[in-house]
């Protein structure tokens, strides 16, 4: 829904907003967190002026009972491929003056909370240290070298990047590239929306976009099979943006994808970018991260 359709609600400061699929084993926490915030002695106002929106599609686990066990509006959404179609839907119900969208693996950490809860107050966030404010920066610089201008450079913050620490295999990333992993998440109503045409599209923002210094915590991958279940879903998609692109089924194509751009990836995330410092899961995250492009491709070139 493009943002003229959006009607705003004022009598809500704020909305959290979720999409899932299967989600028992993160919910509870995801969740728990949320209300952690809303209960905050500082945020007494929150607990009446917010509310939690889960859009579920059509989950066989006990995910629709445990969201509602924490008080949220549970919706059912037939399941979409990319799944920011479902995300958008549960950004467009949101009746909140702000809207903080969430992924079930997804855990609010205290500071962050805080910073939200200034936000909303009507303060303003600047990001504490130098050495922080550069690599957020050089990482929102990447991102928009890839995807193109994200806001605008003057007028009012409509929207937020929030870092986030990847836990993988039980044990946070911090090197091989990973953070600050800077996702937009955080955002006034109708001035971010999905374009839902791609699983790495980047949200479009009509207003400036400022960083908040506390963290996600994104437990996306708390064991190897999951990771290869995603891995595989994610190849499935990027094998569907190939085919999409009519990507020529050549010498040249083989050679990028299966040597040129594994080869490169690995070397960037694991040498480069320190991922040997984080020990084995450094060289898996590094290692899985570069086979992405060969898996995808050999699905493009394979299916009939």
């Amino acid at each position: 829904m493009h943002k003229s359709q959006i009607t705003s609600h004022k009598s809500l400061k704020l909305s959290v907003v979720l999409a899932t699929r299967n989600e028992e084993e993160n919910i509870a926490r995801c969740l728990q967190s949320v209300k952690k915030m809303f209960s905050d002695p500082t945020s007494h106002w929150l607990r009446g002026a917010s509310e939690i929106i889960v859009f579920d599609e059509y989950s066989t686990d006990n995910t629709k009972k445990i969201a509602e066990s924490f008080g949220a509006k549970v919706y059912l959404e037939p399941h979409h491929d990319i799944f920011h179609i479902t995300k958008q839907k549960a950004i467009d119900t949101a009746k909140g003056e702000w809207i903080l969208q969430l992924d079930a693996d997804e855990v609010v950490t205290p500071e962050l909370a805080s910073e939200i809860r200034s936000v909303l107050n009507g303060s303003s966030i600047t990001v504490h240290g130098s050495q922080k404010a550069k690599l957020f920066l050089r990482h929102q610089q990447l991102i928009e070298e890839r995807d193109g201008k994200l806001g605008k450079d003057t007028g009012d913050v409509v929207a937020y990047f929030v870092p986030r620490i990847n836990m993988f295999l039980g044990k946070p990333l911090i090197h091989a590239g990973v953070y600050p992993d800077g996702v937009i998440r955080f955002f006034k109503k109708g001035k971010a929306w999905l374009p839902c045409k791609s699983v790495h599209e980047q949200m479009e923002i009509d207003g400036k976009v400022n960083w908040l210094n506390g963290d996600l915590l994104h437990y996306d991958s708390p064991t190897l099979k999951r990771y290869l279940m995603r891995l595989n879903r994610y190849t499935d998609l990027q094998a569907q943006e190939l085919k999409d692109s009519k990507l020529n089924k050549n010498v040249l194509s083989f050679l990028k994808f299966t040597l040129l751009l594994p080869t490169y990836y690995f070397l960037l995330r694991y040498v480069r970018h320190g991922g040997y410092k984080d020990g084995v899961n450094g060289f898996l995250w590094s290692f899985f991260s570069a086979i992405h492009f060969p898996i995808a491709y050999f699905k493009y070139v394979t299916n009939k």
